[in-house]
């Protein structure tokens, strides 16, 4: 009898043990994002007003034909004088013979304009390295890198220039504004910019997005970037912040974007995505997490347990789950008014509850004011696949593109 009872306790209690080991730092940390901004949202906008430095533009580009012209006006149309440096890793359409005609009626738009073009694909981040080198590690002024499918609002480039009038911002990020998002992408994305505002008020975030960035260039350490992973723009963001300046995003500085309707396909690019970060993560825990590193070690910490820590709690809570339903289908229901019953009765309500939530979400629907944790179980599941992507040795960073977000780029007006 004892020993039945053992078999619905214990795994009931290694269950819940796990759930909360990944759920509790969660809470904690949506506590201090509250409480960083109350205290320094008032304080979070650029020093400069008309501050002017010299900029380089950086656009890495593969197989953009169908964009890559209205991506050139778009840049062209910021009303700032820059260098700009396109890199092409190997395309197999058009996008190298359009830039190269584009550049020819409309290179006057920029102060100078260069064309790299590699002889193989390597993933973003070996383009990036390569660009990066080529322009120089003491190159002076700034650099903003920009994604062919992203297309700026006026006058980003200006406004994310001016928080550099502070020589203690090492590099600053915009916001992005999906057009036509799905429910479960736009809730999402609510949550992630929230998480790194508040991150970036009271220090920095790691994560930045990569599609319009703008950083100083003797802030980053070329070496830094690990070119056999993707998530590029994290690790700038954190190479940047981990020598000592501040890696912050602007809400007022935004770009329009598309993310992919179909569930797969944005599956997929969350999966791709969570990769990056994870390897990241774990490359960079000892240099990001340093005493020396205050608050910015914290943030760090956190976001280590958010992406990595937390989904293999997770697998061990569902694991512990299905055991504990397996001893329920060798040797039967608890008997009632028992211990094992109430706890067995209690965990399954529970457990209902959380796949409910987990589906609801995963098929774009709300729940109300359960949604954020529906959200919170959807990102477990596909960051727990990205670890199990790593552990089977398979790297996500050369990718295919998803075809219907350029299409519908191409309808966007900024």
């Amino acid at each position: 009898m004892q020993s039945r009872k053992a078999m619905v306790v214990v795994p009931a209690a290694i269950e819940g043990a796990a759930l909360a080991t990944a759920l509790v730092p969660f809470v904690l940390h949506r506590w201090d994002m509250y409480r960083w901004d109350k205290e320094h949202r008032a304080q979070h906008h650029p020093k400069g007003v008309d501050h002017k430095e010299p900029l380089t533009v950086m656009l890495p580009v593969w197989n953009e034909a169908v964009l890559i012209e209205k991506k050139l006006e778009n840049l062209a149309q910021q009303n700032l004088k820059f260098r700009l440096v396109v890199i092409d890793s190997a395309s197999t359409d058009d996008t190298v013979p359009l830039i190269e005609a584009w550049l020819k009626s409309n290179g006057s738009a920029f102060l100078s304009h260069e064309l790299l073009k590699m002889d193989v694909r390597k993933g973003k981040t070996a383009a990036v390295v390569e660009a990066l080198n080529h322009i120089g590690q003491h190159q002076e002024g700034l650099i903003c890198m920009t994604d062919a499918d992203a297309m700026l609002e006026p006058g980003v480039l200006q406004r994310l220039m001016q928080w550099f009038a502070d020589p203690m911002i090492g590099v600053v990020g915009a916001f992005p504004q999906r057009a036509a998002a799905r429910g479960e992408e736009a809730a999402h994305r609510e949550s992630w910019e929230a998480m790194r505002l508040a991150e970036a008020m009271v220090d920095s975030t790691p994560f930045l997005e990569g599609s319009c960035m703008m950083w100083r260039t003797s802030c980053l350490a070329i070496d830094d970037l690990y070119e056999q992973a993707n998530a590029d723009d994290a690790q700038i963001a954190t190479s940047v912040r981990s020598r000592g300046w501040r890696a912050l995003v602007d809400p007022m500085a935004r770009f329009v974007d598309a993310a992919p309707l179909e569930a797969s396909e944005q599956r997929r690019q969350k999966i791709r995505r969570a990769q990056g970060l994870q390897r990241l993560l774990i490359r960079q825990r000892k240099q990001a997490t340093g005493r020396t590193q205050g608050i910015f070690g914290r943030i760090f910490r956190r976001q280590i347990h958010f992406h990595i820590t937390a989904p293999l709690a997770l697998m061990v809570a569902a694991s512990s789950a299905m055991l504990r339903w397996g001893f329920i289908a060798l040797y039967g229901w608890p008997a009632t008014f028992t211990l094992a019953n109430s706890i067995h009765l209690g965990f399954t309500v529970a457990e209902l509850a959380c796949v409910t939530l987990w589906w609801r979400s995963r098929q774009g629907k709300s729940s109300g004011p359960l949604s954020l944790l529906g959200q919170w179980f959807s990102s477990m599941e596909l960051l727990g696949r990205a670890l199990i992507t790593t552990a089977r040795g398979t790297s996500l960073h050369m990718w295919e593109q998803h075809d219907d977000v350029r299409e519908r780029m191409l309808d966007v007006e900024v």
